[in-house]
């Protein structure tokens, strides 16, 4: 079933005191390619979330943006400094022994002189990150997916029913080309008369003239391609790999077909029918520039 490049997935995952959330979101593109914003700690991590992407999508640009939450409020941790404390703690005792100050010193004391306890951002657990980091990054991928698919359905069904407006159209083409020539050489005939004025038509020269036009205006290859180019196109709808690009080409080739046929024929109704068929070429066009 095909599906669309264009989509939205989230995903947060907590591992230890390490919480990550990853947002995705991708638009059209002729290739796979990833634009990845982390964290400055989790810069690391860049090789392998590409490729977890680029595992699980064929093409589509894809935004990703990861973000790592805080373990606190503020995001910093207050750290004390133990040797400093010392030093303090050594200094007051020397300082209370030296003026025969009566008592002892008081953590309080201590905590309250400046550089012993400061805030500081707490360090990442890379391990813990990078497990979070791929099970949110796992359920966007999942949510996006679901959302390509169901956008590919959508596609599916518009195509169908463009499809069937060519097939339809093609087979009235194949139909009315051996009118075509039937026409031109009854106007053929009847013009000949009108100019002889009863002299005779050599029959063998009319029926040149009429195998010539035939042979000029022959389109039974351009429908006969066409209609296995059509035949390909179905089978890619149905496949289960992501089909755009050879889809895209078939696309050209359908307008190529069509464009000669138009070319080469000159009947009135074919003409109006190549001159549609034209038209729904190119919104086909347009529709699978969004499959994958």
């Amino acid at each position: 079933m095909l599906k669309s490049m264009t989509g939205f997935g989230a995903g947060r995952a907590r591992v230890g005191d390490e919480e990550v959330s990853v947002e995705l979101r991708s638009l059209n593109h002729k290739f796979c390619e990833v634009k990845v914003r982390l964290p400055r700690e989790l810069s690391s991590q860049e090789p392998l979330v590409s490729k977890q992407v680029k595992d699980r999508l064929a093409r589509g640009s894809v935004e990703l943006l990861v973000k790592r939450q805080a373990p606190t409020a503020s995001g910093t941790v207050p750290t004390v400094d133990l040797g400093l404390a010392r030093e303090y703690v050594r200094a007051f005792r020397e300082l209370a022994s030296e003026l025969g100050l009566p008592g002892d010193v008081a953590w309080s004391q201590v905590a309250n002189q400046p550089g012993v306890v400061r805030l500081e951002e707490k360090g990442v657990e890379l391990d813990s990150a990078s497990q979070a980091l791929q099970a949110a990054l796992d359920q966007a991928l999942t949510a996006l997916e679901k959302m390509r698919q169901v956008e590919g359905e959508a596609i599916y069904a518009d195509l169908d029913a463009r499809v069937k407006l060519l097939e339809g159209w093609s087979k009235e083409v194949a139909q009315l080309a051996p009118k075509a020539v039937q026409e031109y050489q009854q106007r053929l005939t009847d013009r000949i008369a009108e100019l002889a004025s009863g002299v005779a038509v050599d029959p063998q020269r009319l029926a040149q003239e009429v195998a010539l036009f035939a042979e000029r205006t022959d389109i039974a290859e351009e429908v006969t391609r066409l209609a296995s180019h059509l035949e390909q196109f179905r089978a890619l709808m149905a496949s289960n790999e992501p089909a755009g690009r050879r889809m895209d080409f078939l696309v050209q080739e359908m307008h190529r077909e069509v464009n000669t046929t138009g070319s080469k024929s000159q009947h009135a109704e074919i003409s109006v029918r190549v001159v549609a068929m034209k038209a729904e070429v190119e919104r086909i066009r347009e529709q699978v520039q969004n499959v994958e």
